[in-house]
């Protein structure tokens, strides 16, 4: 059982992978990434997203569920890239509003959902990192994954949405936000600094 499960969260391209490494070096915590590139059904996904949006988000759902167990038996503590949480409450939620999943399908995926978080811990702390979709598309750009370059401003507009409403009704642990776009912490060591001392300052307030 880990003396702390810390989970950062966000939208496509917020920093969630890099403020990840920064704490596990920082903390001395175990990481865990988000398996994104490791989906087989990823590239025929944005290719198709109706065909292929079930079973895109059933392998999430399935290594998730596999990373908490991990996670859970890990004797120290650990931080994870992306939670099982946003998984459903946001991006399978957004396919079946945006009609990419079907109903039948949704339902499926939902009851595999709800049944894994009956046996779930929840986190110690989430981490909410906060971006506008300027500032997303400009880091998908950046970072050049080419299944990436297509995905459209609405999506990503959407996601932004279902974000903030998801971290406003979170109640299964204390949560903070953090602007991305106010800190590059992936680039200025100033800005890293004080995320990390915003984050400890929580962390504290947490375990007090």
């Amino acid at each position: 059982m880990p003396d702390h499960f810390i989970i950062v969260s966000g939208n496509i391209a917020a920093g969630k992978s890099t403020l990840t490494k920064a704490l596990a070096e920082h903390y001395g915590w175990k990481p865990f990434y988000e398996a994104f590139e490791e989906n087989p059904y990823l590239a025929d996904f944005y290719d198709d997203m109706p065909r292929w949006s079930f079973q895109s988000q059933v392998y999430f759902l399935a290594r998730r569920l596999q990373h908490h167990k991990a996670l859970w038996q890990h004797p120290g503590p650990v931080v994870q890239d992306r939670s099982i949480y946003e998984d459903a409450e946001i991006f399978a939620r957004n396919l079946h509003l945006q009609g990419n999943m079907s109903e039948r399908d949704y339902s499926t995926y939902r009851h595999l959902y709800n049944g894994m978080c009956e046996f779930l811990p929840p986190p110690t702390l989430v981490i909410y990192l906060e971006a506008s979709v300027d500032v997303l598309l400009k880091r998908i750009a950046d970072r050049n994954r080419s299944y990436e370059q297509q995905i459209p401003r609405e999506y990503l507009t959407q996601i932004n949405t279902l974000y903030a409403q998801w971290a406003a009704g979170w109640t299964r642990s204390p949560l903070i936000s953090i602007s991305a776009a106010d800190y590059d912490f992936a680039n200025q060591l100033d800005d890293l600094d004080t995320v990390l001392a915003i984050i400890d300052t929580a962390l504290q307030q947490v375990i007090a």
